[in-house]
């Protein structure tokens, strides 16, 4: 009599091929899986340029222009006043340079200055109605006139008139001035003082905002109020003179002392 193992066994493997029947007699379906359409990218609109940057115009440090600006009056020591028409820039032997565009009207004149230059040629703004109000007490002073030889003291006043400083320029006018009563002036003399004339009341004109013929009057007017000179101013020429040379002959004495002594 078979065991029960062995019927369980038989049992199994009937079934397992029953179940290979059944799986063969069923058809096998091969459906493909779907495919998915590719998806459709929106074209990538291309990118504006960037605006350009509003160009910024470099300033320039105030130590190269000294704080002037266009349309400003100035003093430019050789010529007098002048007014400022532009800075532009040049290409002046391969070299780019700032330059003052400086316009004389009265003398019908254009001047280029390098805007580094400026404190060499002793360019300068107007003066302060302070130093011009001294610079008409100024005129009202006695006149200090050098008993030295004309060729020297023209010189000096030249000097004086170039130099720029409104007080000196003052001071040639006060000391070249002859009024109705005193003798004519050389024609050298006369050249000088209307120079020296002219330096101040452009300047006087434009600090004032007055015209130059009122500027001129009122130079004229502090002028009358000086001392007059006569007799009395050529004693105290002749005075400082004698003082000069006593001052001289006492430093003779001295050098003369000294070398005995040594």
């Amino acid at each position: 009599m078979p065991s029960k193992t062995a019927k369980t066994a038989a049992k199994a493997t009937g079934s397992k091929n029953s179940a290979s029947k059944v799986a063969a007699s069923k058809p096998v379906s091969h459906k493909a899986a779907p495919v998915k359409a590719p998806a459709v990218t929106k074209p990538v609109a291309a990118a504006k340029p960037a605006a350009a940057a509003p160009r910024i115009e470099e300033k320039k440090p105030l130590t190269q222009r000294q704080g002037f600006k266009t349309n400003e009056f100035v003093v430019y020591p050789a010529h007098g006043v002048g007014q400022i028409l532009a800075i532009e820039e040049q290409e002046i032997a391969g070299a780019r340079l700032e330059l003052f565009v400086i316009n004389f009207m009265k003398d019908k004149m254009t001047l280029r200055v390098p805007t580094a230059k400026v404190a060499n040629v002793g360019m300068r703004k107007l003066s302060e109605p302070v130093l011009v109000k001294k610079a008409l007490e100024t005129l009202k002073g006695r006149a200090r006139v050098k008993r030295t030889m004309w060729s020297r003291r023209a010189q000096e006043y030249e000097a004086k008139i170039n130099s720029g400083d409104i007080v000196a320029i003052a001071e040639v006018v006060r000391d070249l001035y002859r009024s109705e009563s005193q003798p004519e002036q050389s024609y050298s003399e006369r050249q000088l003082y209307e120079a020296a004339l002219d330096r101040l009341s452009r300047e006087i004109a434009v600090v004032q905002h007055v015209t130059e013929t009122e500027a001129v009057k009122e130079i004229e007017s502090q002028l009358a109020k000086s001392p007059r000179r006569g007799a009395k101013a050529e004693t105290d020429a002749e005075a400082d003179a004698e003082a000069e040379g006593d001052e001289s002959d006492s430093d003779g004495d001295d050098t003369a002392v000294a070398d005995e002594a040594a």
